[in-house]
């Protein structure tokens, strides 16, 4: 996978001037807020896992 193609721009509002019908529009507005909510996941859970251990190290 090249890492160029991860920061490609995409252009949201064309896509959705452009689309068929209103169900590409929400495909397109879905899959946008994808890569964010994943990063949001991951560090929620890196923050929780870090909590935890100090928790545990705060009680030794």
């Amino acid at each position: 996978m090249n890492i160029i193609s991860l920061f490609q721009k995409v252009d949201i509002a064309t896509k959705i001037k452009n689309a068929p019908d209103s169900g590409y529009q929400i495909g397109v507005v879905i899959g946008s807020f994808i890569p964010f909510l994943i990063l949001g996941g991951i560090a929620l859970w890196m923050y929780k896992r870090v909590k935890k251990e100090t928790k545990t190290v705060i009680n030794l």
